[in-house]
């Protein structure tokens, strides 16, 4: 038995005297209405003010401090000088980047993270980022293409799309059984398959060309150094195509955070719109990595963080892919400013501050018994 809020989403039937009223907004436009949360509403504004803020503070910051009229001027095409070339060669185009890069991971983490039920199934763990890694390095290292994405860039994308979708294609297979697949033995498989696909990355790596190698090693650890446009163009592109067609699937979406007979009893093809929702979960992984290489931990913390400041029983898509972004502009803020003049790959800061993350979320899902 299940209860409907007034959006429409079951959610499971509690006694009467422990159930919450949720304060919502009524949206109304003729015959079309939604209805939204406020403390959503307000989060999601607080993130864009975040996002905006850490792109102004990103683009000013540095060895050589712009102020922020410059900054500004620069970006309206008024700006002259030194400011204007740093702006716009260096520092704009990476900070770009880095917001359209977060939102994906944030975005397919939300996806992966829901549709297994698991908070430890990221795209990062399980094997996703791994095989787009590996993808883009046989581009790199096949087609000439720096870490920086000088040469023909156009190969990495490609590249990384077709080692992710591979890889999550043989984690579906391996994982599904008896007509269904569990959150536990997703993650199992998909860790395996990471090892695999790591020891594979590794074993190109040792083959490659010196000088190749130790481009695709920084591309590797996860980089935003050397962004250009270029970057900026694929990655708004692809996240233009990708993030309509998530959210265009919210219902499927909402749905497969519950259990199965509950989805099943609402009509929903359990099957086809989880293949769906992970091949563009996929795609989005594979759009990050391509861009700024298999970033880490900020797919599995983006969703949990997302699902806390808004409050809400499931993941939150919009929520999650601006937490996303609000992460990786600041990481990869600190990581050009905290041991200045030296710079650190933004993968580095993100996996020292994830790791400890990874820990507590074990240590939690494992207490309350919900590892699958």
């Amino acid at each position: 038995m299940s209860v409907t809020r007034t959006t429409g989403t079951p959610v499971p039937a509690v006694p009467a005297a422990r159930r919450k009223a949720v304060p919502r907004l009524r949206l109304e436009a003729g015959p079309f209405g939604v209805a939204v949360r406020p403390r959503v509403a307000l989060v999601v504004l607080a993130l864009v003010a975040a996002g905006f803020a850490g792109l102004i503070a990103s683009v000013s910051l540095g060895t050589f401090a712009i102020p922020v009229g410059d900054v500004l001027a620069a970006v309206l095409g008024t700006g002259s000088g030194s400011a204007d070339l740093i702006v716009h060669q260096l520092r704009l185009p990476r900070a770009l980047t880095a917001l359209l890069v977060g939102a994906a991971f944030g975005l397919a983490g939300a996806v992966f993270q829901a549709v297994t039920r698991n908070p430890l199934a990221s795209p990062d763990l399980i094997g996703i980022a791994s095989g787009a890694g590996a993808g883009a390095v046989s581009a790199i290292l096949i087609g000439g293409v720096t870490a920086a994405g000088a040469g023909t860039f156009a190969a990495v994308p490609f590249g990384a799309l077709a080692g992710a979708l591979l890889t999550a294609i043989v984690i579906y297979l391996l994982a599904f059984r008896d007509g269904t697949i569990t959150g536990y033995r997703f993650v199992l498989v998909g860790l395996a398959a990471n090892g695999a696909l790591v020891a594979l990355t590794r074993w190109m790596l040792a083959r490659a060309d010196i000088d190749q190698a130790s481009r695709a090693m920084v591309w590797l650890t996860g980089s935003l150094n050397g962004r250009g446009y270029e970057h900026v163009q694929w990655a708004g592109l692809a996240l233009a195509v990708l993030l309509p067609l998530t959210l265009a699937l919210a219902r499927p979406y909402q749905l497969l955070q519950y259990d199965d007979d509950t989805a099943r009893s609402l009509g929903m093809p359990l099957r086809h719109s989880r293949i769906v929702l992970l091949v563009l979960a996929t795609c989005l992984t594979a759009l990050g990595a391509a861009a700024a290489g298999p970033i880490a931990f900020v797919a599995l913390g983006a969703p949990q963080i997302a699902r806390r400041l808004a409050g809400t029983a499931g993941i939150p898509l919009i929520t999650s892919a601006l937490t996303g972004a609000v992460l990786l502009i600041l990481a990869d803020l600190g990581a050009r400013t905290v041991l200045a003049p030296t710079e650190l790959p933004v993968g580095v800061l993100t996996g020292a501050v994830g790791a400890p993350y990874l820990l507590l979320l074990l240590a939690r899902t494992n207490r309350a018994g919900k590892g699958g």
